[in-house]
């Protein structure tokens, strides 16, 4: 099934992100810890994070030109962020450095039994992007702009400028943030985790909302992502169920898996596939990137997925 989108042609960047950027500091243990209790780490890493930080840096490592917009701490944090996605090849022209802040952090606990993590965040208030603030200009220069809704009403403001010059749009969205269903009606992809439906309609049953989804909002393609038993997408009344992939080696850490995910949905979109090829693309994405530990630290070049997919 083709996307019943009309994806721009050349563009300055194939991709745009706003949205969310971290410092992840990643503590493996041999399994999650009791409640009052002590256990030896099996070992610690600082790796570069954040949902759309995350996205557009592999979209680069596919061979994508991306560019991210967000705000950043004057603090080691911050820099190590920021030249995080200098290494990949983003563009971060437009990204901000605000002082006196702190970046993004997240302290994320990882069971080496099977990958799974437990995730503690922070983000600092001064992080957020007002209405007024929505840095205006670039996302017209991309095919697909990618958001989170932690900045909701600054995203309407931007997502407003793609539909006007016809950027398709694409939310990642995991909980529901203040002002964010003014946002729904003006994006056109959606990829939510398995929790959401839930939390947005009190639906646990991942079709039915689907549905409800597309009726409420009318989102070209809405999907949501199954862990490693894959993913559903819903799209002109049909489903597509895509199994997931064995992790190459094992699986040694979740963290940033559905963010790999949208990376990969999102390369399919931009590189003419169809539905059923690029969500196999996305699950492979993800598959590869759980490799290693850190949302960032293996996701795959375009020839080691390629290579992978032909096989797998």
């Amino acid at each position: 099934m083709d996307f019943p989108l009309a994806v721009p042609g050349n563009r300055a960047f194939d991709a745009v992100g706003f949205g969310t950027n971290a410092v992840d500091y990643l503590v493996t243990v041999p399994e999650y810890p009791r409640f009052d209790s002590k256990i030896r780490l099996v070992d610690y890493t600082k790796a570069a994070g954040g949902e759309v930080a995350t996205a557009m840096a592999g979209l680069s490592r596919l061979g994508l030109s991306a560019a991210y917009i967000g705000r950043f701490g004057d603090d080691p944090e911050g820099e190590f962020g920021l030249d995080s996605l200098r290494a990949e090849g983003v563009d971060v022209g437009h990204s901000e450095i605000v002082e006196g802040c702190r970046t993004q952090i997240a302290f994320i606990i990882i069971d080496s039994r099977n990958g799974e993590r437990t995730v503690i965040w922070d983000r600092d208030a001064k992080l957020g992007y007002s209405p007024d603030e929505a840095p205006s200009g670039l996302v017209s220069k991309g095919r697909v702009l990618h958001v989170t809704p932690h900045d909701s009403e600054a995203c309407v403001v931007l997502a407003g400028e793609a539909k006007a010059a016809g950027t398709v749009v694409s939310m990642d969205i995991d909980n529901v943030f203040k002002g964010s269903e003014k946002l729904f009606p003006l994006v056109d992809v959606v990829i939510t985790s398995s929790e959401f439906p839930e939390r947005l309609f009190g639906m646990a049953d991942a079709e039915t909302a689907l549905i409800e989804m597309h009726a409420r909002y009318g989102w070209a393609l809405a999907g949501i992502t199954l862990g490693e038993k894959g993913s559903i997408l819903y799209c002109n009344g049909s489903f597509i169920r895509t199994d997931g992939f064995t992790v190459p080696g094992g699986c040694k850490d979740t963290t940033g898996a559905g963010d790999s995910f949208r990376a990969g949905l999102l390369y399919g979109l931009l590189q003419g596939e169809d539905i059923e090829t690029a969500a196999r693309m996305a699950n492979a994405v993800a598959a590869l990137k759980c490799r290693e530990v850190g949302a960032r630290t293996a996701l795959p070049t375009e020839a080691e997925l390629r290579s992978f997919l032909a096989v797998a």
